[in-house]
């Protein structure tokens, strides 16, 4: 009875902690009014957007206009507020100050639901569930048949290494995808984005980390991936953002200098030292492994 009653009275604890968090409401949520965004163009501005954790100040008095279809990249130091302003879009949080808007429309007037219909994600962090490889692939879009599911896999080149698998895309990937590499997961992810198919893109680290040669098989798969739509990525190595139509440089969560590759190495600022950097840390990277 004793026994009993200490079991009892460990699961009462835990069920009113459960129940905490079960009952806590989140800071962001839909207006009494919200508005449905139908298929956005993607046509994404920041308006005068401040932003802090607590005291702490991350973004200030951000202006930025992306067009329908532009690739922006986001570039700085750690911790200048990068992954902040990517997270404004599908409203994970609010500005303190100013407004977002997409397609002229400001995000705090949109149903959440109908907003995150039109944003992808590729992360750094992949979350994959314990199910099979279609069942991930298919995450976010539960009516897509087999074959758009396969078709989405070749364009990530991930079919290459699901062929291989026992069973194919029927095979069970274990709890986060714990049976599958790094590169896998990424590509994995893109295959999820390009099935999904949003017409606003935010890529985080896609490629952060992965060798070189898997770094080349995801940077492809991105490439089909961004076609037409509005993109938004975050990037240490530079390499991978070389490209971009525009790409924007953030430092004490300012934004500091805008231009190309080319525009931003002229001007000898801040883009010109951190794309020294890199090119001096992936000169150390590829003298090891020739070691």
């Amino acid at each position: 009875l004793n026994r009993l009653n200490e079991s009892l009275q460990q699961a009462l604890a835990a069920s009113d902690r459960y129940f905490e968090v079960l009952d806590i409401q989140p800071d962001i949520h839909d207006s009494p009014d919200a508005i449905q965004l139908d298929a956005a163009l993607g046509h994404i501005t920041y308006e005068n957007v401040s932003f802090n954790y607590d005291d702490t100040p991350v973004l200030k008095n951000i202006n930025l206009d992306i067009k329908p279809g532009e690739m922006i990249a986001l570039v700085g130091p750690t911790g200048v507020g990068k992954t902040t302003l990517a997270n404004l879009i599908p409203r994970f949080y609010d500005p303190v100050e100013g407004r977002v808007l997409v397609d002229g429309v400001d995000l705090r007037t949109v149903s959440i639901s109908s907003l995150r219909r039109n944003v992808g994600m590729v992360l750094q962090d992949v979350f994959l569930f314990n199910g099979t490889v279609a069942e991930n692939i298919a995450y976010g879009s539960p009516d897509a048949t087999l074959e758009q599911i396969i078709d989405a896999a070749v364009a990530s080149g991930a079919d290459e290494f699901i062929t291989e698998m026992p069973r194919g895309y029927d095979t069970h990937i274990g709890e986060r995808g714990v049976r599958l590499s790094g590169g896998q997961k990424q590509r994995l992810a893109i295959a999820r984005a390009l099935l999904y198919d949003a017409p606003i893109l935010i890529l985080d680290e896609a490629t952060s980390s992965v060798d070189t040669e898997t770094e080349a098989k995801i940077a492809a798969a991105l490439e089909r991936l961004t076609g037409g739509r509005t993109t938004m990525v975050i990037a240490h190595r530079l390499s991978t953002i070389r490209h971009a139509d525009r790409i924007v440089v953030l430092d004490e969560g300012e934004i500091v200098e805008q231009g190309t590759h080319e525009e931003l190495i002229g001007l000898n600022g801040l883009y010109s030292k951190l794309a020294t950097a890199d090119s001096d840390a992936s000169s150390s990277c590829t003298a090891v492994h020739r070691q």
